[in-house]
């Protein structure tokens, strides 16, 4: 018991230190806690093999593909724009929506979310992102009490009940819980988060400098441009290859896209099985709709010498805004890349380039100082610190971004890709959402086998770009933290420093009654969290809690609820939550105004749910 107590104390201050990453120090632990011969390697690797972990995994899979499908920013988005401008309005949907996806999502994932959509509705409604931001993370936390895979505290706290011999928490069995933290928190943070706007400074969201797809269609003016010509059966240009048909030298256009009118959609950009990049060896059917850029005459005259159908037959037809809104960026993507003086590029002409020959690249615009160039562009000799608007799938112009020395694109490919959403699979993971759900609620399938069903379902489905994209939605370091940290409790149930800690409570607090037992559970846990991770705390003293009740010959749930909920709603720290941790610096808050807000709502929480658990599940 000793070696244990002395791994335990010096692992939380390695966790309190923070200098090692969290995991490490795990692995560390469980490396000690093997070679003292605590544990024998079964158990020491056991933890590994326990279903907390491929949950884990599978649920930031889900939480991926949620966020990947624009399913979460959609129903966001929506959400806040029937507030308006009404400050009060806004603040009680931006929490809703928060605590909503928080159930769902991973706290850290809502957060991640909501903050661009948030700094975005603050700045257009010329409100305060300070004020919105803290309350928006708590809110994410909240969302976590109230489902069973809200976040990771409630489902230790579910599987180590199984573990002792109870039932499996329900699905929705800690709502009450989220819903009572959710109303508290509406009325106190709506009040006391005006304290964040007072000497406020302006703050950045911090996002980079790089320009979104739209963003940058919009500045290069390639809507105004744009075009979409039907093919004709009859058309001398039809079977033939497109390197072959010499367009751009003939017409001064260029070929952006190319869409089978037979496979369905018609959003602008949207590149799924249904589009084809512009390619020097692609052959153009009857059917296709092509997409073109240039000046209307020459597009005009394109149309008419090949005996094509010209749809928008006037430059002033087409919705320019309403074609911006539907544009799409998943595989096929835009970017903008600046050409530095010594690059072999400069005096060259576009057509010259070999960007489409090499890697299957379009330039479509130039900027030149406050000048921008796309018409002729081909022909264009390329400048000394010119900007180009260049087009090609994601990974073409990742290549593009590292072969080419002498050429900056602005922002980095592979993760500008992620910020794009796959927007016709939203569907798709809205009913493997629901089916998963409904799985676990019903009880047809055991949680682990529900949520791994449907993260490989949503692979599957595509609603990823490939597997490596839902491999990096996976926070690796968490779930290799809970795998090493899980042995821990064995370690400490096997030499009996469990029944130590279980018989000082008892000895302590049992003349007090159940009501004193459970303030000092929620206060110790509140209290280690401060420092460590909630998921390390509920780790160590939901064991000590179920113990601790059995003793008493009364129920472990209010226990074990008040571990969860002190290990989550621990407010007073940016660095007890990842939520907390994520708005800390967009927000430009200090430590102090965390203690400032959250500390009063702590112990504001602790009082309540003293009273309000032993309600809800009674001793």
């Amino acid at each position: 018991m000793t070696i244990t107590l002395i791994i335990l104390f010096v692992t939380s201050a390695l966790f309190l230190w923070g200098k090692l990453r969290s995991d490490l120090v795990a692995l560390l632990a469980l490396i000690a806690l093997t070679v003292s011969g605590i544990l024998n390697t079964n158990e020491a690797i056991a933890g590994f093999a326990n279903p907390i972990v491929l949950m884990l995994a599978g649920l930031f899979i889900i939480s991926g593909a949620i966020t990947q499908t624009g399913l979460a920013k959609t129903l966001s988005t929506k959400l806040l724009q029937t507030a308006g401008d009404n400050e009060l309005k806004l603040f009680i949907l931006t929490m809703i929506l928060a605590a909503v996806l928080g159930s769902f999502m991973s706290n850290a994932g809502t957060a991640t979310l909501l903050l661009p959509i948030v700094f975005s509705m603050t700045r257009e409604a010329n409100l305060s992102a300070r004020r919105f931001l803290m309350p928006m993370a708590f809110a994410a936390s909240m969302g976590g009490m109230m489902t069973l895979i809200g976040t990771p505290p409630v489902l230790i706290v579910s599987t180590t009940l199984v573990e002792y011999g109870y039932p499996e928490l329900g699905f929705f069995t800690v709502l009450p819980i989220g819903i009572i933290l959710l109303i508290v928190g509406l009325f106190f943070l709506w009040n006391s988060s005006k304290i964040l706007t007072r000497n406020e400074k302006k703050q950045s969201s911090g996002f980079g400098e790089a320009k979104s797809p739209t963003e940058l269609i919009n500045e290069y003016q390639l809507a105004d441009n744009l075009f979409r010509i039907k093919m004709n059966a009859d058309s001398p240009m039809v079977g033939h290859e497109l390197r072959k048909l010499n367009i751009t030298k003939l017409y001064n256009i260029s070929i952006i896209e190319i869409r089978r009118t037979s496979q369905g959609t018609t959003s602008i950009f949207l590149k799924s099985a249904q589009h084809k990049l512009a390619e020097a060896d692609t052959i153009l059917d009857s059917d296709d709709i092509i997409y073109v850029t240039g000046a209307f005459n020459d597009v005009k005259r394109f149309t008419n010498e090949n005996n094509l159908l010209l749809i928008d037959t006037t430059q002033a037809e087409v919705n320019k805004k309403s074609i911006i809104k539907e544009m799409k960026f998943d595989d096929i993507g835009v970017a903008e890349a600046v050409v530095l003086s010594s690059s072999k590029l400069v005096n060259k002409a576009v057509k010259d380039s070999s960007f489409r020959n090499k890697y299957s690249v379009n330039i479509l615009g130039i900027k030149r100082k406050s000048e921008y160039l796309f018409n002729n562009v081909q022909n264009e000799k390329i400048q000394s610190g010119d900007s180009l608007l260049i087009q090609g799938t994601w990974t073409n112009i990742d290549e593009l971004d590292n072969e080419e020395s002498d050429l900056v694109v602005i922002g980095k490919p592979t993760e500008e890709a992620t910020k794009v959403t796959i927007a016709h699979k939203a569907t798709t993971a809205a009913i493997i959402l629901v089916a998963m759900v409904l799985s676990i609620i019903l009880k047809l399938l055991d949680p682990v086998v529900a949520i791994s069903a449907a993260a490989i379902l949503m692979i599957l489905t595509g609603c990823f770009r490939n597997i490596e994209a839902a491999y990096n939605t996976i926070r690796w370091q968490t779930v290799i933290f809970f795998a090493a940290m899980i042995p821990m409790a064995t370690a400490m149930d096997k030499t009996g420093t469990f029944r130590l800690i279980t018989d000082v409570l008892i000895n302590t607090f049992d003349g007090y009654g159940p009501h004193i037992l459970l303030a000092a559970f929620y206060f110790a846990t509140l209290l280690i969290t401060t420092f460590i991770s909630n998921a390390t705390s509920v780790i160590l003293f939901a064991p000590i809690a179920i113990q601790t009740a059995q003793e008493m010959n009364i129920s472990p749930y209010p226990f074990l609820f008040a571990v969860a909920t002190a290990s989550v709603m621990c407010l007073a720290s940016p660095y007890s939550s990842s939520t907390n941790s994520i708005v800390m610096s967009p927000g430009g808050y200090s430590f102090g105004d965390f203690i400032k807000v959250g500390l009063p709502l702590q112990i504001i929480y602790m009082i309540l749910m003293i009273l309000v658990l032993p309600l809800l599940f009674p001793f």
